[in-house]
């Protein structure tokens, strides 16, 4: 059995692991990851696009903000459709000048598998049946199996970014840990299309036929979503189908300028709130979906990963560099505050703009009424907007 000995190991080389050992690693920190799958498949995995302020932020203090700046694009508001009726909600002059940027998961994590690679980081792809030991122990360890050999990572803490299906929360006993889950009654068809988009800013829509969303990874890769029961199957859909539907729950001058074309990825993704606490055991620390999901809807899910690792690298740099490890004491209640506003918002938009099955009339009457206030109150577009560009740190 080899044996790496470093400081932080991290479960998981998606964007949260990743970014989390290159800031570490600029303060002179080491850290191991291990990463279940290869690069490959890592980055061809399509998800969210939308950024805080706060994120790309931590972006650039990671070093790797040069090409977000340049291909990514700024927005200053979203569009909310009722029914057919457009309303802008202004989030730069409603937040005094906070902004989000739209710029694809899959090329944040290219950006930091180079960085990673550029400054000679111990990033371990294939690494089979990762498992956590000791983790109430000063001295936890990693191991893992690859090319037919077990190894073994020394380390003071370990993170786990793994997701929700990974070994690490799944690693604290059960009595040690509370799960608070919202499974939702429906699901989201996206799919990518190498088309012009429909609109320079993201447009979401209620209609009585269900939610859509307009999104975009660039001016030329646009992301489209239409709300779908849970037993729909992607084969149920031809692409055709897709964009009839999603047409009838446009604006009519919008969908009369959607430029359609043959999808390149199509997929159903159910939608579920998810929450585990406390985000720490031991020496083990859990981050991003590995501790919460949210559903789509608020744009919230990578944003309150990056809000994790900004706790995490801030308390790790405070014990290494000064002893004080106040902040890794209080990582779980802290991280867990700003993730439940986050939960806060996303249920609020999905509740929202989503139809029910089997909704009463009068949920139905109340759904009906908040947006109508919303839309009317520049207070309650004010709280939509700050929420939507970010929460700060």
């Amino acid at each position: 059995m080899t044996t790496i000995k470093t400081k932080v190991g991290i479960i998981g080389g998606g964007p949260s692991g990743l970014l989390l050992s290159q800031l570490l690693d600029l303060k002179g920190i080491d850290s191991v990851v291990l990463e279940r799958k290869s690069r490959e498949y890592v980055l061809s995995r399509i998800r969210a696009g939308v950024l805080e302020q706060g994120f790309t932020d931590l972006m650039r203090e990671a070093g790797v903000g040069e090409r977000m700046d340049r291909e990514g694009e700024i927005h200053d508001g979203v569009v909310i459709s009722d029914n057919g009726v457009e309303h802008r909600i202004d989030l730069k002059g409603l937040t005094g000048g906070d902004t989000v940027m739209v710029y694809g998961q899959t090329e944040v994590t290219r950006d930091l598998y180079d960085a990673r690679e550029a400054r000679g980081g111990k990033v371990i792809h294939d690494a089979d049946n990762v498992q956590p030991h000791d983790l109430t122990t000063d001295a936890p360890y990693l191991t893992y199996e690859k090319d037919g050999e077990t190894h073994r990572v020394d380390c003071d803490f370990i993170v786990g970014a793994d997701g929700f299906h990974g070994v690490s929360r799944k690693s604290i006993p059960a009595d040690q840990i509370r799960e608070y889950e919202k499974v939702y009654p429906f699901g989201w068809l996206g799919i990518l299309s190498e088309t012009k988009p429909v609109n320079d800013e993201l447009i979401y829509a209620r209609s009585d036929r269900g939610f859509a969303l307009c999104s975009l990874r660039s001016q030329v890769l646009s992301r489209y979503y239409v709300q779908v029961p849970l037993d729909d199957k992607v084969e149920d859909w031809s692409d055709e189908r897709f964009w009839d539907e999603l047409k009838a729950r446009l604006p009519e001058d919008v969908a009369a300028r959607l430029e359609t074309g043959p999808s390149i990825e199509k997929s159903i993704a159910p939608l579920r709130s998810f929450v585990c606490e406390p985000m720490r055991y031991g020496n083990l620390f859990l981050a991003g979906d590995a501790a919460h999901i949210v559903p789509p809807t608020g744009a919230k899910g990578l944003n309150s990963a990056a809000s994790d690792i900004y706790y995490l690298y801030h308390a790790m740099i405070a014990y290494y560099d000064e002893g004080d490890a106040s902040g890794l004491d209080s990582y779980s209640e802290t991280a867990l505050r700003r993730v439940w506003k986050a939960q806060r918002f996303s249920w609020w938009m999905t509740s929202m703009l989503h139809q029910f099955p089997y909704h009463p009339e009068f949920e139905q009457k109340m759904q009906e009424t908040e947006l109508d206030y919303f839309l009317g109150s520049e207070a309650a577009r004010i709280t939509l907007a700050e929420n939507y560009v970010g929460l700060p740190f």
